[in-house]
Formats: C-alpha cells, structure tokens, sequence
C-alpha cells in the first residue's frame, strides 16, 4: 500500500460513486492504494452508498462518525487509520479532481529524501459562486500576511502529505484550514501546485462565507499564538570518542 485517498463526507451520498470511480480512472496502474470515506454524521445516504461500493471495490473502506464532528476531524479519522505512509485528501462534493493525483504523487516521489514535503493544490480557476472568492481572496491575503505561509490557497482540499508528517501536528477543530501553516512550523515544506476546480454536480454546500469568516479570525490568531510558542529541537549526532591515534596497549612483561 503506497497512497492512502481521505475523503470526508457529509451528506454526499449522490457524490459517493462518480467520486470513487474517478479516482479508480486517476490511480489504477499508477500506484498501489486504498479510499477512505469517512461519513461525518450524514443523515442521508452516504454510508450505504460507501458501503455498497465497498462490496465491489475492495479498495474502498468506510469509517463512520455517529454525529458531525467536523471537516478536520473527519480527515484526523481517515489518516489515523490510513495503511499507506503518504496521504492525499479530496474534498468530498466532487469539486476537487482526482485526476491530478498521479501528478502530486509524482513530485512526491521525486522528493522522497524529504519526509516533511506537504504538496498542496491550488485552484487556477476556482468554479464557485463569486462571493465565495471574494470571500476566499481576502481570506488568502489577510492569512499569507499574518502566518507567512507563502501558499496561495490553502482552502484547496486536494494535499498530499506523508502520513507521519500529519500525525506530528497540533490538532485542534478547523485546522484543515491552515495545514501549510501547521507544516511550516514543524519545519516542513509546503509546495503549491495548480489543480483543476469543478463545479458542485450535487448536494449543497456545507459551508457558507459568514461561518467560515468568523472561526477563521479566531483560529487566525491562535495559529500565530502557536507560531510564536515553536520550539524545533535540532539533533546533534552523538559524540563518539575518536580511537585511532590512541596508543596501542602493551602486553605486560613478566619479570624474568
């Protein structure tokens, strides 16, 4: 098992199958993984239609939240009971595109000596109503000013990270929204790469610009509180005594 795909679903049950069918399209013959839907509290459908899948896919496997606990949480589920060392998270409306994987996973690959490398997407063309970019935009520019994280769109689900790498960081409810901040500051690096954007075929959007606007201010400042409470311990190989211009032992001579 190389790649583990996370997806947290909330009442998607009509996304659930055209999404893992992409996926499958995007990654068969590409590299060796398994999907993970985690239904967060869905009222709808949802964990039936995983299920079924799963009866016929055996790549796809099912967690379930008894109550909605939220998008980061949802992920925190997924990559905790991940069986692959790397990890790509996919919004799980169907605006993220799964054919842009194998292209994360390729640079992945190519920077394996570096095992705190977080591949992040972003939305060239972002397919959503223009209050939402609006909204995102200012969001982008007051947080890349605030945090530092020289990422352009950090809201992208589409990551690729290693699965340790994650585990490493401080969890707290919305942190989803700023995992290039948290990898920065575990001393990590953050790459953004241009991914396509769809829009929503169907459901309805869990999210809305107020919600999000007033747990991002809150958050905003508690990621700079822990920015400034980093502390990242530089190892220093053990010291081991250099023993090659000691002088030889001599056999002690028996008195004549």
């Amino acid at each position: 098992m190389d790649l583990s795909v996370v997806i947290p679903a909330n009442n998607e049950a009509e996304n659930i199958a055209p999404l893992a069918g992409e996926i499958r399209a995007a990654l068969d013959g590409v590299v060796a993984y398994e999907i993970l839907f985690v239904d967060d509290g869905s009222t709808d459908a949802t964990a039936a239609e995983v299920s079924r899948l799963a009866a016929r896919m055996p790549q796809v496997r099912l967690l379930h939240h008894a109550r909605n606990c939220g998008q980061s949480a949802a992920i925190r589920t997924g990559v905790r009971a991940a069986r692959a060392a790397w990890i790509a998270t996919l919004d799980g409306d169907g605006q993220n595109d799964p054919a842009d994987i194998p292209a994360l996973w390729h640079q992945a690959r190519q920077a394996a000596a570096n095992p705190r490398l977080m591949i992040a997407g972003c939305r060239a063309r972002r397919r959503d109503s223009w209050s939402k970019r609006l909204a995102s935009r200012v969001a982008n520019t007051v947080r890349g000013r605030l945090l530092g994280d020289r990422t352009p769109d950090t809201g992208c689900g589409l990551k690729l990270f290693p699965r340790s790498l994650f585990l490493d960081l401080p969890y707290f409810d919305h942190m989803h929204r700023f995992l290039p901040a948290l990898v920065l500051r575990e001393g990590g690096v953050v790459r953004s790469v241009p991914v396509n954007h769809r829009p929503r075929r169907q459901g309805v959007s869990k999210y809305g610009v107020f919600d999000r606007l007033g747990v991002g201010i809150v958050d905003l400042f508690g990621i700079m509180w822990l920015q400034h409470r980093s502390t990242r311990p530089h190892p220093v190989d053990e010291a081991v005594p250099d023993t090659s211009a000691a002088t030889p032992l001599r056999a002690a001579s028996t008195p004549r």
